[in-house]
Order: C-alpha cells, then structure tokens, then sequence
C-alpha cells in the first residue's frame, strides 16, 4: 500500500521588519503552510505576502491560531476564559481567512500554535474553546494535532475532520507528548537524523522517545518548524529522503 503524507511546517511567523525563519523557500519544499495570524507572530502584509506565495505554489494555507502572546511568541501557557479564548481563534481565523480570499485562496484547516497546541493536549475546556471556534467559522474545516490529545477527540465528537500530526523535529516523552522546549533531546537539528526519523515515522509509524522508549505516531501530516535552525535544508532532506523512500508527498485538504 502506498503512503502519502502531507509536509507542513510553520510560516508567517516575523513581525514588521523582525524577519523569522525563510517563509519563500520554506513554500517551495512544503505542502501545506500553518500561517501566524497575528497573535503570536504575523502582520497584515507578512500574512498576505506568505498567503499570496502559498497560493502560486499550490500549498494549503492553514490558520495557526495561539495566544495573544507576540512578546512570549505564543510559547507561554495562558488562563483563558473559553468564552474569550474561542473569540481569539474566531478572530484570527477570520482575518487569515480574508487575506486568503483577496488573494484567490482560502484557509483549507486550522492548528493551534505554541502553548496553546500543548494545552489542548490536556486542557478540557481550551480544547472545546478552540473546536467551538472552528465549528462557528467553518465546520468543514480540519483540525491538524497531536494524536490523542483532547482537542482531536472533541473535534471528532462534534464530527470536524481530525489530521493526525507527528513532529520531524521534536523530541517525544514515552507517553507520545512532545518534549519540553530546553529539555535534553527536545529539539533534534542534525538535518541527516531528522530525515531518517521522518523516513521511520512514515514507514514503521514509530519513533524513538527522547529515552529511547519506542513511541506510536501514525500521522497524516509531518511538522518541520520553519524558525528551527537550518530549517530550509532540513526540511529539503526530509522530502527529498520521503520520496527516496517511495512516499508520495501531498496536502490533507
């Protein structure tokens, strides 16, 4: 049985003359762009620009919704009322949205950033803020995650289309949550064992946890974070070392 897997990484992310990561070459390697929408990184004309480019290329743009949280870059845990929470994902679902569609393209699907896509990991209640969000917007839209987490659980429970994500670049704990940022093996950078990983995610639907515990991870889509150091020529030796391993590479949308 062939595999087809979906390449995507996180783009959009600087902030008027604060460039992060190489958003232009990053659309040329990838299949869908998770673009900030201006809560924890992101502009008006960074938005545009990254969608635009999306859109020439034929990668599906996707809402990456966190925090309001620029100066943290949405990686600090925040206490939200859900009421308020699912404001914040509607509105920034919304603006990218529109961006989108002056440009010809629309957001095909939605991923929580940063703290907040740790959150809904476990968080209850920040789950359900999110998926009623969603819901609201677009029911027809997916929402890409972690496997087991309880924002793909309550999305399915109110029937949106759930994507099963892995991490090329992130350290898993033997429970399949990702690794703190700072702690021992949390960030894997060599551009060589990233893409064997990814190869071994994609074929075995396994990968080795940061205490070499083998860990369950049969996704759909696999994540390269677009501001990881070297993240353009790492993200070129996974797709070039997927394909090399027979794996079709394509959006979920």
């Amino acid at each position: 049985m062939s595999v087809i897997l979906d390449l995507n990484s996180d783009l959009g992310e600087g902030f008027g003359v604060w460039q992060l990561g190489d958003d232009m070459a990053l659309l040329s390697v990838v299949t869908s762009a998770n673009v900030a929408c201006g809560f924890h990184g992101g502009d008006p004309t960074i938005m545009r620009r990254v969608c635009a480019e999306a859109i020439s290329r034929d990668v599906s743009i996707g809402a990456h919704v966190g925090y309001r949280d620029l100066a943290g870059f949405g990686r600090r845990a925040i206490d939200m009322e859900p009421d308020r929470l699912s404001d914040d994902v509607l509105y920034q679902l919304a603006a990218l949205d529109g961006i989108a569609r002056s440009e010809g393209g629309r957001v095909r699907y939605v991923k929580p950033h940063g703290a907040l896509y740790n959150r809904t990991v476990t968080d209850q209640a920040q789950a359900a803020a999110v998926v009623t969000a969603v819901s609201a917007y677009d029911p027809s839209l997916p929402i890409l995650g972690l496997p087991g987490s309880q924002l793909l659980r309550q999305a399915a429970e109110v029937g949106l289309k759930t994507v099963r994500e892995a991490f090329a670049d992130r350290g898993y704990q033997a429970d399949g949550s990702l690794a703190k940022r700072g702690s021992p093996g949390a960030l894997v950078t060599d551009p060589e064992a990233v893409a064997r990983r990814c190869v071994k995610m994609a074929t075995t639907g396994q990968v080795a946890a940061v205490d070499g515990a083998p860990v369950a991870v049969r996704a759909r889509s696999i994540c390269v974070h677009g501001d990881t150091p070297g993240a353009v020529d790492l993200a070129r030796q996974v797709r070039t070392a997927l394909q090399e391993a027979g794996i079709s590479l394509a959006s979920f949308v």
